[in-house]
């Protein structure tokens, strides 16, 4: 694999921002700080804050672009199956089921699945796996769907499955081709993910890129590569709730705004209006519990969604900080 020398990390402390506070009883007391960008359907800088331009570990928030490389490698899913390729799910009856209908088309089991066993998140998928006496499975992982999708394009294109996590699979090559043709970027340096996949650093400004590149492809376009992200993107617009949970960040933004968003572990977040506005967050200190707030504040500032889209999102984020069970302050962005 040809690859750029590997950067040390991403952009420190002094290159990052404030960009919100968790206030208890008028009390501020945590700070997350980071940075952000927010990007026009053409690449122009709207908004910037802290350093956009240093690599991030993207996380989760590269699922839609592994998904798109398994359509290109011979996956057939229909649009919920599409939708639970690019999830992080929480392992309900309905995506575990998913998952294992991607792996049947393909004439596939479970024990083929390479990311580790995990116990659903969600409340009845895991009160039905304790009763049934089965113990975490990785089936329930959340990215359980990506998995599966690999493993059926390389079904499909006659690859070597046992070795799908590998760097230098097939498949992973054509994972880095479409990251790179997407966001315009070289990968600047590889690691694994919490999964056992590799993941790929590009920068924030790079990452929204991408997903405004997505959120604005057509179904004629003569690229296949840009057909697939469209039906990928109507996929998601049909099935918000499958890309993560019910009410749950993205699914949020993705219902209320029409966007192309995902969460990623570490504080990421991208979400891409129909217009190809884009909004990229990377809180750095990893915690992600403000990062939609931050992204829709963003996009409001620059004009992007309008005032009562914007109190739509607030009221359905969870963004109460509690006392006694009553909400004493809230989550509160302030670098707009």
């Amino acid at each position: 694999m040809n690859a750029a020398t590997p950067q040390r990390g991403t952009f420190a402390v002094e290159d990052a921002v404030e960009l919100a506070v968790v206030e208890r009883s008028g009390f501020v007391e945590s700070r997350h700080i980071g940075s952000a960008v927010v990007i026009s359907a053409e690449g122009e800088v709207l908004r910037e804050l802290g350093d956009s331009h240093a690599p991030v570990l993207p996380r989760s928030t590269l699922k839609p672009f592994q998904a798109l490389a398994s359509l290109a490698s011979g996956a057939q899913l229909n649009s919920v199956e599409l939708v639970v390729a690019t999830a992080s799910h929480r392992g309900t009856v309905e995506q575990s089921k998913t998952v294992r209908r991607i792996l049947g088309k393909a004439r596939l089991g479970l024990s083929t699945l390479k990311c580790p066993p995990a116990w659903p998140d969600d409340l009845e998928a895991r009160n039905e796996l304790v009763l049934s006496g089965h113990g975490p499975m990785a089936v329930f992982m959340e990215c359980s769907g990506k998995h599966a999708a690999m493993l059926q394009a390389c079904v499909a294109s006659g690859w070597d499955r046992d070795s799908y996590l590998d760097v230098d699979h097939p498949l992973q090559e054509r994972v880095r081709e479409v990251i790179q043709r997407m966001t315009g970027e070289h990968i600047s340096s590889t690691a694994i993910d919490g999964c056992g996949l590799p993941v790929y650093a590009i920068t924030l400004q790079g990452l929204a890129a991408g997903y405004a590149r997505m959120r604005t492809t057509k179904h004629d376009s003569p690229w296949p590569l840009y057909r697939d992200a469209a039906t990928l993107v109507d996929a998601v617009l049909e099935h918000p709730h499958l890309i993560s949970g019910r009410d749950r960040p993205d699914a949020v933004l993705i219902e209320e705004l029409g966007a192309l968003a995902k969460v990623g572990a570490e504080g990421l977040l991208v979400a891409a209006l129909e217009d190809g506005t884009t909004a990229a967050v990377k809180v750095l200190d990893g915690n992600g519990r403000a990062a939609a707030a931050i992204a829709v504040e963003l996009l409001a500032s620059v004009g992007a969604i309008d005032a009562p889209a914007l109190a739509r999102v607030r009221a359905r984020l969870d963004l109460a900080v509690r006392g006694g069970g009553v909400p004493v302050g809230e989550i509160r962005v302030t670098a707009v």
